[in-house]
């Protein structure tokens, strides 16, 4: 799994097109503040160990969200961080899983829907850390 992760004073988002033919349909647009953004890709070798990625993916963003004291998340699937791809079936039950863990530990989750292109408007901080990258 690769990840992005920006600390963004605001976001925003809205549902532009549906590019997964299994996916609900849906047309929602929604924001929030004082959130770390997680851009995610899933790879095909995260199968096989998807125990030890969803515990390092937990664990990385519990740490930017204790470094700017927030604990407002965004989950976005964005596919263009590696040629090695997981099957959407499982990035989404992968994500949800993340998701439910995310928020039995106290964070406030949106998710981009998945199996859409988004527009999206985000201002990430000037802080060093406010970008991170991880290839777990």
């Amino acid at each position: 799994m690769k990840i992005i992760m920006f600390y963004a004073p605001s976001f925003w988002f809205k549902t532009y097109k549906k590019v997964l033919g299994g996916a609900a349909e849906e047309n929602i647009e929604n924001k929030t503040e004082n959130a770390v953004v997680i851009f995610y890709h899933s790879e095909a070798e995260d199968i096989e160990r998807k125990s030890s990625v969803i515990t390092k993916l937990i664990k990385n963003i519990k740490w930017l969200s204790g470094k700017f004291s927030t604990k407002n998340l965004v989950l976005h699937s964005f596919n263009h961080l590696s040629v090695s791809k997981a099957p959407p079936e499982f990035t989404n039950e992968f994500i949800l899983d993340v998701r439910e863990r995310l928020e039995k530990a106290g964070f406030s989750v949106i998710e981009t829907p998945f199996g859409y292109l988004n527009e999206w408007k985000i201002h990430v901080a000037g802080d060093s850390l406010a970008k991170v990258f991880e290839d777990l």
